[in-house]
């Protein structure tokens, strides 16, 4: 196995050998799992545009779109034009509806995708002038391009209502006129503050558990037009509680990226389904821990997702909206991409330190797909920061 040095946290240099034997990469349908697992997708970027990175997106499509088949291939679902693709981190409205085209064409020539897309109100830039109706109207615009391209809606949730409600009512406005009007029923996606600043506060209340009060109130209103929700709190008590007050036909979705191999496997009252971003870093691994869920090897399930939970964490450490650059650095690591580069220059939010531990979880998760491409990269990127590998 090679050896690379790496900087510590007291800012010496030493040598790390990696040891992790890489998680092969298998074929499965999603049919072979137990649970429903959508894997939040990273775009990538294309390095050689003529552009300013921080104002104008430049996507490589094709890199893009094979990642999505990858997914597919391994048995995962795609969540598409979410946070992970840096919606609202770099990717606007406009890129996201030619991301969400692209993506719906290539689904559309296999019989096993599954894929979600989210919709949201991104496009309505939030301030104090902003009203509830144009907020809806935001809702309605973006739900009517992903089902007019024949795409179920994930729906997201919207900085704009969290700095316009007044109060919880406002939200149950916006959400019961938007489920009234969907064609199959949706996804909803309730994202914490740690992952986005600007939705503190969202369903009218900064505590968690009133605002939850509120979101099963939302959804028993709206139950028949409701498939689940995602919640990213990261609180497996929270979730738990959550899952155990849903009305029975609606899936909790785990977006904790911090204890998702206990919620996946579950309790004796029930489970979470899964739809992650951690998923698009380490496919491989899900894939192979939720087919064995399947078979009832709960063993191997854990033998095979729990070593991932400590690089999980590392990735969406606080500030937690960075994890961004922890997913795409997985990605160059894996030869999934040729290039270190993000959306809006996003690959700067994580420091050396970051990325050096980011690699040696790696290794200890057995998600380097290939340990001497891996090493060579990592040591492109030591050099880059002038430390010699």
């Amino acid at each position: 196995m090679p050896s690379i040095n790496l900087p510590n946290p007291d800012r010496s240099i030493t040598a790390y050998t990696l040891s992790g034997e890489p998680i092969p990469f298998i074929r499965h349908n999603a049919t072979d799992f137990s649970r429903i697992a959508y894997a939040a997708a990273h775009v990538v970027a294309d390095p050689l545009a003529n552009n300013d990175p921080w104002l104008t997106p430049a996507i490589d499509w094709e890199t893009t779109l094979k990642f999505r088949h990858r997914l597919w291939d391994l048995g995962l679902g795609v969540a598409e034009a979410m946070d992970t693709a840096q919606r609202g981190m770099g990717l606007g409205w406009p890129e996201a509806q030619e991301l969400i085209r692209r993506a719906q064409a290539e689904a559309r020539s296999r019989e096993d995708s599954l894929i979600a897309y989210g919709a949201g109100t991104d496009h309505l830039v939030p301030g104090p002038d902003v009203t509830i109706d144009q907020i809806i109207a935001a809702y309605e615009e973006q739900v009517g391009f992903v089902e007019g391209q024949g795409g179920r809606v994930i729906l997201m949730a919207s900085r704009a209502l969290a700095a316009a409600a007044k109060t919880p009512d406002d939200y149950a406005r916006v959400y019961d006129r938007i489920l009234s009007q969907v064609k199959q029923p949706v996804i909803m996606h309730w994202l914490g503050d740690m992952f986005d600043p600007a939705l503190a506060g969202y369903w009218g209340y900064v505590d968690a558990d009133a605002a939850m009060a509120v979101c099963l109130d939302v959804i028993a209103a709206n139950a028949a037009k409701v498939d689940g929700i995602k919640i990213s709190l990261l609180s497996a008590e929270k979730e738990i509680a959550m899952r155990r007050r849903l009305p029975a036909a609606v899936k909790m979705y785990t977006g904790d990226d911090f204890n998702y191999a206990e919620l996946i496997a579950g309790d004796d009252q029930g489970y979470s389904h899964a739809l992650l971003g951690i998923f698009d870093a380490i496919a491989p691994a899900a894939s192979a821990a939720l087919a064995a869920l399947g078979k009832g090897h709960n063993d191997e399930f854990f033998d095979l997702l729990e070593p991932t939970v400590p690089l999980s964490r590392h990735i969406f450490a606080t500030p937690t909206r960075f994890y961004k650059t922890g997913v795409v650095f997985l990605a160059y690591l894996n030869g999934l991409q040729d290039h270190f580069t993000m959306v809006g220059g996003q690959q700067s939010t994580r420091s050396l330190q970051h990325l050096a531990e980011l690699f040696r979880l790696a290794d200890k998760a057995r998600v380097l797909a290939d340990p001497d491409l891996a090493a060579s990269r990592m040591k492109a990127v030591l050099a880059m920061h002038g430390v010699t590998a």
